[in-house]
Formats: structure tokens, sequence, C-alpha cells
């Protein structure tokens, strides 16, 4: 009977992956996005995975003397065979090669594995034999589901294969990394920030709602598109398809809810068309894993510039993200999300590329007058402030505050109501000034757009970002930006 076997695993799939693990440099990141310690079905080795992502964790080297320095630390060397095993193991690799695919059967085995245990639970729920059918059906049900858990790793979709159903693939584009700091393609927010430096964390934070995703996925599109960036786009509450929908939508001006029917105008479909046509071109690479970890979205970024290099990594968002295996936290929220700042910190200057962090904030801004974001707002953890080389943040007055109650506030200037107009503030730069940013929201696309307010004697602020000093308005470095200022009309 099959119940007479051992549960399915694979000796040498674990032995060879631990193996490749001590001898290849780049084999944890290739497999830590999806194996998990507990995936290993013997104990040993479970103890020596778990110890190389310590070792990874702290940037230390993986190798037979670090790992067995490691597992003597939580005095677990003898119990996995001591020395003598770690350079076995080593011996019998015959190659590092296809250590994806062993550590794919290492996965596997450990989902039927519990697919046993599963039907186990299930068959003594049946013999229980209780009152109530449909409850039993339904956590029968949901057990299963969850196994699906191991399944639901998805891998980087790159945004011209989503589009190719519409228009087919496009030609192939040969540029370069960026040799200048990368642009958000506003142009008052690119003056004042000098573009996003290397090794930055940028956290961009707002209420629901208010338009996080669509401020990042604009900036995402304009490095893209206007310097030939590439992005990582880590989309944790988003599908990728959804992300491409509300891309398309911006960029063809066309309402996303109204995509996917094809109710459009001969106007509408050329512009739907032209939008493809330009977004094929951008290198953006959307993962859409839900709850990924930090460790799964410090693999992933980590193989996606070894293979086609990044200019700029984004993750939406911060609170959707698990400490995972190898934080050592409890659970402890607060601490958890101080982990996951530092530790996409760390990403950033490890990869030498801008992260750009999308964060929630805290009700308290909700309850207060004016509702404009504050520092203490962010949520859960005061560390992100201290993490963050830059936060920025995202006002809208007209969520607030209804056109009739402005004219009765302002009865002397009723048309002051700044209906679809948004402030993106600077609060925090370590390397430079804070001030505001006005730009238009257009609610019925969720776009964000220049106000373009500049006069002929201003310089274009991408002429700064090489590292030149901005000349503010071509005014003499004695007078302010009009962001820093309170006379700026618009």
């Amino acid at each position: 009977m099959v119940l007479d076997q051992a549960p399915p695993n694979n000796s040498e799939a674990e032995t060879a992956v631990l193996a490749s693990i001590l001898v290849d440099p780049e084999a944890l990141s290739r497999v830590a996005a999806f194996l998990q310690p507990e995936h290993f079905f013997e104990n040993r080795h479970q103890a020596m995975y778990r110890a190389a992502l310590a070792l990874d964790e702290r940037r230390e080297p993986i190798n037979p003397i670090t790992l067995a320095h490691e597992l003597a630390r939580e005095d677990k060397l003898e119990e996995v065979g001591g020395h003598a095993y770690l350079s076995q193991i080593v011996a019998d690799l015959p190659t590092t090669v296809g250590v994806e695919y062993s550590a794919r059967i290492i996965e596997r085995d450990a989902v039927y594995r519990l697919l046993i245990e599963a039907a186990g639970t299930i068959a003594r729920w049946g013999y229980e034999a209780g009152p109530n059918l449909p409850e039993t059906l339904a956590r029968s049900e949901a057990l299963l589901l969850s196994l699906r858990g191991g399944e639901r790793l998805r891998d980087f979709v790159s945004l011209r294969d989503l589009l190719e159903s519409f228009l087919g693939p496009p030609d192939e584009d040969d540029a370069e990394g960026l040799q200048e700091p990368a642009r958000t393609g506003f142009m008052e927010l690119d003056q004042l920030l000098v573009g996003l430096k290397k090794s930055d964390l940028v956290v961009l934070a707002a209420r629901p709602s208010v338009g996080k995703s669509a401020l990042a996925l604009a900036m995402s599109r304009n490095l893209a598109i206007g310097q030939g960036g590439k992005v990582a786009l880590f989309s944790l509450e988003m599908s990728a398809e959804q992300v491409a929908t509300r891309l398309v939508s911006a960029e063809a001006e066309v309402p996303s809810q109204r995509l996917p029917y094809g109710q459009h105008t001969e106007t509408e479909e050329g512009r739907i068309s032209r939008a493809i046509g330009v977004l094929s071109r951008a290198e953006i690479y959307i993962d859409d894993t839900p709850g990924g970890t930090v460790a799964e979205i410090r693999a992933k970024a980590r193989r996606l510039a070894h293979e086609v290099g990044l200019d700029l990594i984004v993750v939406d968002h911060m609170q959707l993200v698990h400490g995972g295996a190898g934080s050592g936290l409890d659970v402890n929220r607060v601490a958890e999300m101080s982990y996951i700042s530092r530790s996409l910190k760390e990403l950033a200057r490890e990869l030498e590329i801008p992260v750009l962090a999308l964060s929630q904030m805290s009700r308290a801004v909700e309850a207060r007058q004016p509702h404009v974001p504050l520092l203490s707002d962010l949520r859960e953890s005061g560390s992100i402030e201290q993490d963050a080389d830059i936060v920025i943040f995202i006002y809208r007055e007209d969520m607030y505050v209804r056109q009739e109650d402005w004219e009765d506030m302002h009865p002397e200037s009723p048309e002051g109501y700044q209906r679809g107009l948004a402030q993106i503030i600077v609060a925090k730069h370590r390397n430079g000034p804070v001030g505001t940013v006005n730009v238009r929201f257009r609610r019925d696309l969720a776009k964000f757009e220049d106000l373009l307010v500049y006069t002929e004697d201003a310089p274009a602020p991408a002429a700064a970002l090489p590292g030149v000093e901005p000349d503010w308005n071509g005014a003499g470095a004695d007078t302010p930006p009009s962001y820093l200022r309170n006379d700026d009309p618009s």
C-alpha cells in the first residue's frame, strides 16, 4: 500500500542544492526566492539551509568553513554530521548547473508531503462524521486550497510580454545602463531631488486611494521610456495584468474601466495602439507574487540585476511585505517593519540602485486640520523615516474639502478651489533640500502630470542632473525656487 511507503523526498537533490550553495556564490540567490528550510525532508538539511540563509542575511560569504562555524554557534554542527559531512557533499557534487531544478524537486516533494498530511486530516474529519457536513466540506476545501501557497510564487513578467498579445513583439532595444541619476519625469521634482541617486531608499507614502501606485507607475514609465532605464516592480497588491492596464490607460488617456471591454471610439483605438507601442519598448519587469518576503524580493532583484541590469526597484507596498525566514522576528509588526525598511535600504546599497518603496500612513492625518501629512504619520514604524534617504508624501486637498465647502469658507475667492491639483511633498531629503511640488492629478485616468509652469528663462531640470548645481529659475543662488515659496500662483 502507498501508506507503507516513505513520504516523497529526494536526498540527492537536497545535498546537491546545499553543496551548490557552498561552492557557488550565486546559487543561493537563484533558489532563495522560493525554497524554504521546511521544504527539506531531513532535519540536518533544514538546519544547514537555515544557517546559509542566516549567513546571507549578514552578507557573509558561504562556504564549508563559515557554514560549519554558523552551525557550531547553534550547537548543531555535530547533529548534521560535522565537518566530514560538509566536505563529503561538496566532494560528491558533480556540477552546480541545474541547482534551480534540484530545488524545484525539493519544493515539489514538500508539497506532496503536505498533501498527504492534509489527506489524513480530511480522512479523520470524514470518520468523525460530524453533524455539519457543509462546514466539514468547507474546511476540507480550504485546507486543500492552502497547499497552493507553495505554488503561489510567480516570477517577473516583462511589460512587453504582457502587451505582446496586442501588437506582437517589439523591436529589440539596445539601450545601455543609465550613466546619470534616475529621473522621475516630473520637472520640478527632478530639480528638487536632482534625480534618484544610486543606493537611495525613497519612501513614497500616502493614505489609501490618494495615488501612491499611480505616481510610482508614472515614475517607472518615465524612467523606462524617457531614459531607457530598467525597472523591477514588485506589485504585492495588483496583478501584473492590472498594472499593464493602468499603464496603458494613463498612456492612452482612456479610462481603465473601459479598456477590457473594447468600447472605444476610433480616435481612442488609435491612442491605445500608440500607447501599447510606446510601452512595449519599456523594460519594466513586474513580479506580482502576493505576500512576498524580504528574502524573495532580494533574491529576485539580485538575479534580475545580474541578468538584465536594473536602474530602479519599486515595492508596492511595504506593509504587504513579510519578514520571512531568517528575520529572527516574533509576531511583532513594528519590529518586522523596521527589519523590512532596513533590508530594503541594504538592498539599494548592495545593488547600487535606488529603491522606491510605497508605504501606507496612519489615520492620524485624517483627524487633524489641515490634513497635510507629517513624518510622524508613517505607519507602524519610525524606522522607515530613519532608514529612508528621501520621504515623499502625496496630498490632495480635494479629497478632504468639497468645492461647496471651499466656496463657503472663501467667498472672496471661490475660483481658488484646487480641483485636480496634487502636492508632492518632499518631507525628508538626506542629501538635499525639502519642499513641495504642485502637479496635476487626473482622477479618471489615475494619472499625474506636470503643471508646466516654467518660464523661458528657467533651465530644464535635466540639466542639473549630471551633478551641476541647479540654477533656481535662473534667478541666482539667493532666490529660492517656487516650490519653497508661498507666492506660487499655481
